[in-house]
């Protein structure tokens, strides 16, 4: 009989942090045993791969789910997972990396100074020269491995999320009011932006609407410098050397066309202030024509504008970018949500290594997505004249069967879960995140870390946000900027340039 997953949850008895961490490390002092091979009665033949990731359900999977059943036999594999509820998940990586009793899979959800810390110590496998060697895992975007990357290596098999996940979703209805087409360039943007404002776009008579929506979370503004051709986050000058976007006569072509938005009243007046959590709200209300964000969010206001007025189905549409002076760029996301590692302590050998990697690729194939996401099909889901039907929903008990089961799949290199059905609006957004990962722009740094950014990080990106802020609104002129920079520089900044081109160097010599 195979050993029961363990799931540290909540604890009801427990309230205190401390006591939190107390339970984890009780519940790692049994990691050593999951990592035989064999399950408690010594006769599975099957290797056994113990994993520790996030968990989100108060009813944590358990050896019964037909499903995991299904995902180990289709892998060869016994799997024992140890859930950590994500609230304080952070917390127990914590204790389980100081403790060293490690599973051979554990999730990794950022570059933790813990986890950096024990990669430099060596207590990590470096991956980069094996990924070659598996079908689906040699497929990884070479932008979100180099963003997920420490000092120029993979130490972890990313758990992919969208790439080119940004862009543009506007009021479709608007536009043909209007007798207007899809923008293309940053002028096509602009004239639309002009005519949502003050053209009528909603033919109600009244002036009660604006081109686009920005909230006090600034991201909008980092995806369209990349349309002037501003670099992300880090530049490459033409000596070789990486200067600040900010820094950059692109960057400032952008901050002047925001600006030109704000002193037209394109853009709402309060972006400054206004709560990022009711960002669509203007949108949905129909006073705001357009946003720049996450495409998928597009259906999510459709469906709720929907049902606000049934008169308002398809009446959202998206685009990726519109055209700069150097072509079409995008912003990335980081392309992935947490790393799965691979421990030296507990994954001893080369042969183990091989194993293990074997299982993360072969987690990307359909099947495998399929249980994961889907379940078994008859009773999870069902699928009739080639139509997936789901057979439970997150509030049915047989959902527990499902939960979390995908916390471990990478997804390289593609979503390849084929069964579910999508609007016609969420079937273009997948079309142009996916067309978005051709035009996104790298960050050449984002493997590199700094200690000065780690000690003054938050200052000195303190000090650029302000001032560009107080340029759009008018409270300083360029100059006022020019003068924001020197302070940053003054504050660090300096400092901070000279650490990352040195460590850029000294990545860039490894890689000959």
């Amino acid at each position: 009989m195979k050993k029961a997953k363990k799931s540290f949850g909540k604890k009801a008895a427990i309230p205190a942090l401390s006591a939190v961490l107390l339970t984890s490390l009780i519940g790692c002092s049994n990691d050593a045993d999951q990592t035989s091979g064999k399950a408690s009665d010594g006769k599975s033949s099957k290797p056994n791969i113990t994993i520790m990731t996030t968990g989100f359900s108060t009813t944590p999977l358990t050896d019964s789910s037909p499903a995991l059943q299904a995902l180990e036999k289709y892998t060869g594999v016994d799997i024992t997972v140890n859930y950590v509820m994500n609230s304080v998940y952070n917390d127990k990586l914590n204790v389980t990396l100081a403790s060293g009793n490690l599973p051979k899979i554990i999730m990794i959800p950022d570059k933790l100074p813990s986890f950096v810390s024990a990669v430099r110590n060596d207590a990590f496998w470096d991956l980069t020269p094996y990924l070659k060697d598996y079908p689906n895992l040699s497929q990884a975007n070479e932008i979100t491995l180099q963003n997920s990357a420490i000092d120029g290596k993979i130490y972890g098999i990313y758990r992919a999320r969208p790439l080119g996940r940004n862009g543009v979703y506007f009021r479709k209805d608007w536009l043909e009011n209007l007798g207007l087409e899809e923008p293309k360039t940053i002028d096509d943007f602009y004239n639309v932006l002009k005519a949502f404002t003050y053209n009528d776009p909603d033919g109600n008579g009244k002036d009660d609407t604006y081109g686009m929506v920005i909230s006090k979370f600034t991201g909008p503004f980092d995806v369209m410098q990349t349309w002037f051709g501003a670099p992300n986050k880090w530049g490459i000058t033409k000596d070789g050397k990486l200067e600040p976007d900010f820094m950059t006569t692109e960057y400032m072509d952008a901050l002047k066309f925001f600006k030109k938005l704000y002193d037209e009243k394109l853009i709402n007046q309060d972006f400054a202030v206004m709560d990022s959590g009711k960002w669509d709200v203007p949108f949905q209300n129909g006073q705001g024509g357009l946003i720049v964000n996450v495409l998928d969010q597009a259906h999510r206001n459709a469906a709720a504008m929907e049902k606000i007025d049934p008169k308002l189905k398809d009446a959202v549409d998206v685009l990726g970018a519109v055209e700069g002076p150097e072509g079409l760029h995008n912003l990335p996301t980081a392309g992935y949500s947490g790393l799965l590692a691979i421990p030296k302590s507990s994954v001893k050998t080369e042969k183990e290594l091989k194993q293990v990697l074997s299982f993360l690729d072969k987690l990307n194939n359909e099947p495998a997505q399929t249980f994961a996401y889907a379940g078994v099909e008859g009773r999870h889901y069902k699928i009739e004249d080639g139509k997936f039907t789901a057979l439970v929903t997150s509030t049915d008990p047989l959902y527990s069967e499902i939960q979390d089961l995908n916390q471990f799949i990478p997804g390289i290199p593609d979503e390849n879960f084929k069964h579910a059905e999508y609007t016609p609006l969420q079937v273009k957004e997948k079309e142009i995140i996916k067309e978005n990962e051709k035009i996104v722009v790298a960050n050449p740094a984002a493997s590199l870390l700094s200690e000065v950014y780690a000690q003054k990080g938050q200052q000195l990106d303190n000090i650029i946000n302000d001032a560009r802020i107080k340029y759009i609104v008018g409270q300083i002129d360029e100059q006022g900027f020019k003068d924001a920079i020197k302070l940053w520089k003054s504050s660090g900044g300096d400092d901070y340039t000279d650490e990352i081109n040195k460590l850029y160097k000294e990545s860039n010599k490894n890689k000959k």
